[in-house]
């Protein structure tokens, strides 16, 4: 790599961070108010009418753990791992020696590190920058695919990124082990018909990938072993953020202001309506690593 693409990478980085950072810097106060007691912010599980969030987000982040056969597992990785939820788990409840959370956003790392887990090392890093010591025996990552690539990358552009993406996490995992990943993904729409608002305003300078992408840049690396489409369990936890927004609207407006209280009830409304709708979907996707061989960064099989 030369150092003009060093540059370029580090560019990039410091982009995607500072649009990570405008979405989730809004507060820690502010989304406590509307999320669930755990604090994840990503798509529940819903199995009944009468679930609750916090159930249906229970189940969710249970199947992330049981993917990666959490209980087994003697060190994880948690690629944008959020205010903590999957870190506390791992730590607690599957007795996890050593677990590592990476995110972008200032104030979800300084909430993780106030809670004190055993075993868990945060840190504000970049996956691109990321170099582990030892192998991991199990990568989660919920939320984050989803800024890796730009509404400017050309779709053989979008697949190169997540190849490398790929290619990186198949050499931080041991054989045995797996990668639990989760991502909002076009379904029947373009990027080209996506909501300009959301571009602009909620997720600046990200982009969705679609299902093919995925697997063109899986191909060779990781072997899929199951996806899941739960467009409709994210409509439901949409609907739920944004009813528990509603009622605590006043409090909301004191600690961030109404603009941003109003730009974020728009932007759960529209995207409730949009998996609804089948324009985007929500891809639980487990994954296991091919042991004969990796193919490089940015290659594509042929053939």
């Amino acid at each position: 790599m030369t150092l003009t693409d060093e540059n370029d990478r580090r560019a990039e980085a410091a982009e995607a961070a500072a649009a990570v950072r405008h979405h989730y810097d809004v507060g820690n106060e502010f989304f406590a108010l509307w999320l669930d007691r755990s604090l994840t912010y990503s798509c529940a599980i819903r199995a009944a009418a009468d679930d609750t969030l916090e159930a249906a987000q229970e189940r969710k982040l249970r199947f992330h753990l049981d993917a990666i056969d959490a209980g087994r597992a003697r060190s994880v990785l948690d690629i944008g791992c959020g205010w903590g939820s999957i870190l506390e788990r791992l730590s607690g409840e599957r007795g996890v020696a050593r677990s590592v959370g990476l995110t972008l956003s200032e104030e979800q790392a300084a909430h993780v590190r106030s809670r004190g887990h055993p075993g868990v090392d945060v840190r504000t890093e970049d996956w691109l920058h990321y170099s582990p010591e030892d192998r991991f025996d199990g990568i989660i990552s919920i939320g984050a695919f989803e800024h890796f690539a730009r509404p400017e990358d050309s779709p053989a552009e979008k697949v190169r990124r997540y190849r490398e993406f790929f290619t990186r996490t198949r050499s931080w995992l041991n054989d045995g082990g797996a990668l639990s990943l989760q991502t909002i993904a076009y379904a029947n729409m373009s990027g080209a018909e996506a909501s300009r608002f959301m571009q602009q305003e909620i997720f600046p300078n990200a982009e969705l990938p679609t299902l093919t992408e995925i697997v063109t840049a899986a191909e060779g690396v990781f072997e899929i072993q199951s996806v899941h489409n739960g467009r409709l369990d994210y409509a439901w936890t949409c609907e739920q953020w944004a009813r528990r927004l509603r009622a605590r609207r006043a409090e909301a407006g004191r600690l961030v202001g109404p603009e941003v209280v109003a730009r974020y009830e728009r932007y759960l409304n529209l995207s409730s309506v949009g998996f609804r709708m089948g324009k985007i979907c929500l891809l639980r996707i487990v994954l296991r690593p091919f042991r004969d061989r990796c193919f490089a960064a940015g290659e594509v099989p042929r053939g």
